[in-house]
């Protein structure tokens, strides 16, 4: 069994192809039971955010050393990848990357620690890795590889967090759009902000612009009742997402971040908009993949919108204090990715630990019985127990007995010097 990541993330692949890639919630569990029908595929999960979308899968390979299977393992996923989304092989080329298993071990660390986010050591990610996994269990696609392998990433993110210096400064592609608000406005207190969506991302942009004291903010979602409650933890109001275009004008500030699969506002609904603020400016981000404001919006005089690949020279100017972190982090990610190494290599032994175990209690099981009735017939316990002691041992020691001759025969030194490791534990003898 080796483990294989697949996947594509801002690094490498321009936004417009990463929203048609990306997995929304209603498809991802239809994704996730596909996925784990690829040949070869026993385990699978799916990372899908704005930033990254990435496929963590488990593959049973007859010949783990075979270049060859590896590539057709890679090739089988990228089919199946593009296929899904409806999309030819060739579009994918030059994007993306593909992790094999040491290599996946790393990534998964660092993706769940911050390290390969477009925002070093953003913590948003790590929940949303959660939330993969999350689903990926419950439709019951992660094994004991891939579920020990978000374990292990989920424990290596809050030690890089508790030990490193990666979270103190307050940056996020939501902190960054505070700050691009603030320089188009200036100070906050006169403006006012539609939040479009309720989501984490969502949320922590609004605790940003509240920190700014930002005037007015309404909260526009598809449940209204999340908007609401949302809304009512700072003192705003809440809209549902069709009524969007009858309050746009009373926005200075519009962020948008929702996992709908078109675009929720359009470039007519915010042309009247500004028509009604006799085109007053009005600063747009677009933190969804797929987008959540038409692209066409960017056209129009008297708007400013970006979208989350337009925050990262924002991004940039406050990442000069984790560099230092991000290295502390990655030595301890270096020995965490060891220990599940260690791990995986002792699954061998506990299958054989097992199966030992078992083979020893039918052994004692079938004496002791020979023993119980021996007593009961009325012979002397002395006897039982010589009986019961000698048997066992003999039982035990017939099969090791047998293979170390052959061994001696074979000249197989190997086997007999492991025999004497497991043994014969000579710096414990006693006089006894």
């Amino acid at each position: 069994m080796s483990l294989i990541t697949l996947g594509l993330n801002h690094k490498t692949t321009p936004l417009e192809l990463r929203e048609r890639l990306a997995f929304t919630p209603q498809n991802l569990r239809e994704a996730l039971n596909s996925l784990i029908k690829v040949n070869g595929v026993t385990e699978a999960a799916i990372v899908s955010t704005c930033n990254r979308t990435e496929l963590y899968c488990v593959l049973h390979t007859e010949n783990p050393a075979d270049q060859t299977d590896h590539n057709e393992d890679d090739q089988r996923l990228v089919d199946w990848f593009s296929g899904f989304h409806g999309l030819e092989n060739d579009a994918l080329k030059g994007h993306l990357y593909v992790y094999d298993h040491k290599q996946s071990i790393r990534h998964a660390m660092e993706v769940a620690s911050g390290l390969d986010s477009m925002v070093l050591g953003e913590p948003q990610i790590t929940g949303q890795m959660k939330q993969a996994y999350i689903t990926a269990s419950h439709e019951g696609t992660v094994g004991q590889l891939l579920g020990k392998l978000f374990q292990h990433s989920f424990s290596v993110a809050k030690q890089v967090r508790t030990d490193t210096a990666i979270g103190s400064s307050p940056v996020s592609v939501a902190f960054a759009a505070t700050s691009l608000a603030r320089q188009i406005f200036g100070e906050l207190n006169e403006s006012s902000a539609l939040m479009i969506g309720a989501g984490e991302t969502i949320e922590l942009a609004a605790r940003h612009l509240q920190s700014q004291n930002v005037k007015h903010m309404i909260v526009a979602n598809r449940s209204q009742e999340r908007a609401q409650t949302l809304a009512s933890e700072f003192d705003g109001e809440a809209i549902s997402l069709q009524h969007i275009g009858d309050h746009l004008h009373r926005a200075d500030i519009v962020i948008a971040s929702t996992a709908s699969p078109l675009p929720v506002l359009g470039k007519g609904t915010v042309e009247r908009a500004l028509k009604i603020r006799k085109h007053a400016p009005i600063f747009m981000v677009d933190l969804a993949v797929p987008r959540d404001i038409e692209p066409e919006v960017n056209s129009l005089d008297d708007v400013y919108l970006y979208s989350v690949d337009d925050l990262q020279e924002v991004i940039n100017e406050n990442l000069q204090n984790r560099q230092q972190a991000a290295e502390q982090a990655h030595e301890i990610i270096d020995e965490k990715v060891e220990h599940y190494l260690e791990w995986q290599r002792s699954l061998v032994a506990v299958d054989v630990i097992s199966e030992l175990r078992s083979k020893a209690m039918d052994f004692s099981d079938e004496v002791l019985k020979k023993s119980m009735k021996q007593l009961a017939s009325g012979q002397e316990p002395g006897d039982v127990l010589t009986f019961l002691a000698h048997t066992l041992t003999n039982k035990f020691l017939h099969k090791p007995s047998t293979e170390l001759r052959k061994a001696g025969e074979e000249e197989r030194h190997d086997l007999i010097q492991a025999a004497r490791r497991l043994f014969i534990d000579e710096n414990n003898k006693t006089d006894n």
